[in-house]
């Protein structure tokens, strides 16, 4: 019985394997004679293209959430190379497209480096443009140093482009085809005609059914505030310059990146990751379907510190106190011209800085003139030949003599080395003579006005009256290297810690002086110094930070701007900002209570002329006016800093510099709309609901 069992089981697996043989026959069969013909079909009437999916940019918001920069949606022409090319005369069809944008005052992306129009000749070239203009010389068997005509003509002759059309439609035809092989050649994303297309374009194009293009979209960045423009930055197509710096970084060659501000400072948090697919067309071009074979991931969103509401109020404050001395001393001017009588200079420029006295985090950064950032590219032209250099962030680029609003750390510096007590006095003379003899004999502003003194007076009445002889008597005394080292923790000629785009400025020394001027130091500069001026200048964002070190106690800061970054589904926090201590003034805690109350006596002494300013603000702060000289003859740059409230808990610092503004003391009204605005406000802020909760 046994024995009868194997055969039975080969039998059973013989017949399993011959049905098994059947059914993949059968199905071959299927495969290669019945349905051969329909897949060789596909094979040879699809093509498959690998393209590349933008990833979206991540958004810039205020520390409330409030959005400043997002994307929206544009509409893209891009050659469909297989269509446009199956046509019986593509060049015709280049043409009409090209014309066709240019009715509707849109453009096309045409990089060929010559001239539209005769005559015609090479214009500016980037390191890419000329690398892949030789390129194509070799290509075409050219020598490198062709003219731009010959180059022309050569073309015309490549791509067919006949007598028929004239000089200028040619060079628009060769154009398109020179960019279709470049793309060709450096088999990257399609070649995108014509970018952000306006609907009457598109609607043309399809009521009159002209071939060779196909639509497709991209982002491009929105700004959703007219203020902050220098800080905000903008994009732009990455060069080839730029490309060292990111490649590696999964960026393709029309990536668009951050190329100022804070859209490339933060550019690797705002930067998504771009996404593949593979495009499935017919021989016609039409696209049968799509598949993505790697998802784009978005980048993330910065929250700055920035509070755009203060923005605003700062920026027109700041604007309209310029604007109104400006109309003012045009008038003057034009009189002068008329009579003869004496001039004045108009306001160039000006800068305001707030930050946060208990964090150093910048809650508004003004830089004056500005610009609207959605339309500087279109207008950079006018910007850039501006006399007024609007584009110059003078917030953080822009360096000032501080003048008086440096006495407060010569102070600092007279009591933390014992030279002076908070008691002591001096009775105070018009003019500094020790130097006499060696031709320099500086004299007081009161005595230079009105040739009075201050009398005999301590620190505290001379950081309120800013007696200038008191500061000469004692900082010849102290020395300019104490001095300068009571500056540099002050942060003062240091970076302050901001992402952005920064000066130093410097403070004045005697290796500095001897450097840059071949000139030996001498006494009077280091007079000159302790009252702000000599080689002293500081950046504005350096004030506003100074002042807050002497508001808390001595604690500087670092002004990073970069609040917090959320992924963008906003579930996921990427960077979370926490306070840095960039220095500390290990002083006794005392020395800054006499500091702060010379402060307090500038807007409330009795013998104070801004106090009509302050008296019936609810708001009690603290400040120094500062009124920088910039040579003989020159209008006087005017400083001003502050910090309120006085007293124990000071919220917030404020630091403004006005180019040839004259007298500190007159921006003390443009100090206290920001005041008025901040703790007005300030209490009612609330986050943006539906992004992400930050505390103030």
């Amino acid at each position: 019985m046994q024995k009868m069992v194997k055969p039975i089981r080969l039998v059973v697996l013989a017949v399993v394997f011959v049905l098994l043989l059947g059914v993949y026959f059968v199905a071959l069969y299927k495969l290669q004679i019945i349905g051969g013909r329909e897949y060789y079909a596909v094979g040879e009437t699809e093509t498959k293209e690998d393209i590349t999916i933008a990833a979206a940019r991540g958004n810039i918001l205020d520390r409330y959430g409030r959005l400043l920069v997002s994307n929206s949606l544009c509409n893209n022409l891009s050659i469909n190379v297989t269509e446009l090319f199956s046509q019986d005369d593509p060049n015709a069809v280049i043409l009409e497209l090209c014309s066709a944008v240019e009715r509707f005052g849109d453009t096309y992306t045409d990089t060929l480096p010559i001239t539209k129009s005769p005559p015609f000749e090479f214009t500016e070239m980037d390191t890419l443009q000329k690398s892949m203009l030789d390129a194509w010389l070799k290509a075409n068997d050219m020598p490198l140093d062709s003219s731009a005509v010959e180059i022309l003509a050569a073309m015309r002759t490549r791509y067919s482009v006949g007598s028929e059309y004239n000089a200028e439609d040619a060079r628009r035809i060769v154009g398109v085809r020179y960019e279709i092989n470049d793309r060709f050649n450096i088999n990257t994303t399609p070649y995108v005609f014509a970018e952000d297309v306006s609907m009457p374009l598109l609607t043309y194009l399809m009521e009159q059914d002209i071939p060779g293009f196909e639509l497709s979209s991209s982002y491009v960045r929105e700004y959703k505030t007219q203020y902050a423009a220098h800080l905000l930055g903008y994009t732009g197509k990455l060069t080839a310059e730029e490309w060292a710096t990111y490649a590696g970084k999964d960026y393709s060659l029309d990536a668009y990146v951050g190329k100022d501000g804070v859209e490339y400072a933060f550019e690797d948090y705002l930067h998504g990751v771009d996404g593949e697919a593979e495009v499935y067309s017919n021989l016609d071009g039409v696209t049968l379907r799509t598949k993505y074979t790697k998802e784009p991931q978005p980048g993330g969103h910065v929250y700055l510190t920035l509070d755009i509401g203060l923005q605003e109020v700062c920026e027109e404050a700041l604007a309209a106190h310029i604007e109104s001395i400006n109309e003012d001393r045009a008038r003057i001017i034009a009189e002068a011209e008329m009579y003869g009588t004496e001039s004045t200079e108009m306001i160039s420029g000006g800068a305001l800085c707030v930050v946060k006295v208990d964090t150093g985090e910048p809650l508004a950064l003004v830089s004056y003139p500005t610009y609207d950032a959605a339309t500087m590219l279109d207008n950079y032209e006018t910007l850039v030949t501006d006399e007024n250099a609007p584009l110059y962030n003078r917030a953080l680029m822009g360096v000032y003599a501080p003048g008086s609003t440096f006495k407060p750390c010569t102070a600092t510096a007279l009591l933390a080395e014992g030279i002076i007590s908070p008691t002591r006095t001096l009775k105070t003379e018009g003019q500094f003579t020790k130097y006499i003899d060696d031709g320099y004999a500086p004299e007081c502003w009161i005595y230079s006005t009105y040739k009075y003194t201050h009398g005999e007076i301590n620190v505290v009445q001379a950081i309120t009256y800013s007696c200038n002889y008191f500061f000469y008597y004692f900082g010849d005394e102290l020395g300019i290297d104490k001095m300068a080292y009571y500056a540099k923790l002050y942060g003062l000629g240091e970076h302050t810690g901001i992402e952005l785009p920064e000066v130093t400025g410097q403070m004045s020394t005697q290796s500095f002086k001897e450097q840059y001027t071949g000139i030996s130091w001498f006494q009077g500069d280091t007079l000159q110094s302790a009252i702000g001026q000599s080689f002293t200048e500081f950046t504005p964002l350096q004030m506003a930070e100074y002042c807050a070190a002497i508001a808390n106690g001595g604690t500087r800061h670092s002004a990073s701007i970069l609040k917090e970054v959320r992924s963008y589904d906003y579930s996921k926090t990427l960077f979370q900002r926490e306070t840095e201590v960039l220095s500390k003034l290990d002083i006794d805690p005392e020395i800054f209570g006499y500091i702060q109350y010379g402060m307090y006596g500038v807007l409330y002494d009795a013998a104070s002329t801004l106090k009509e300013h302050w008296l019936d603000s609810s708001i009690v702060a603290a400040a120094k006016t500062g009124t920088a000289q910039r040579g003989e003859g020159l209008v006087n740059n005017a400083m001003f800093i502050l910090y309120a409230p006085y007293g124990d808990n000071p919220e917030i610092a404020i630091a403004i510099a006005v180019e040839k503004g004259g007298a500190g003391a007159t921006l003390s009204p443009v100090a206290r709309k920001i005041v008025d605005y901040y703790f007005t406000f300030q209490s009612s802020a609330n986050t943006v609901e539906n992004a992400y909760s930050l505390l103030k």
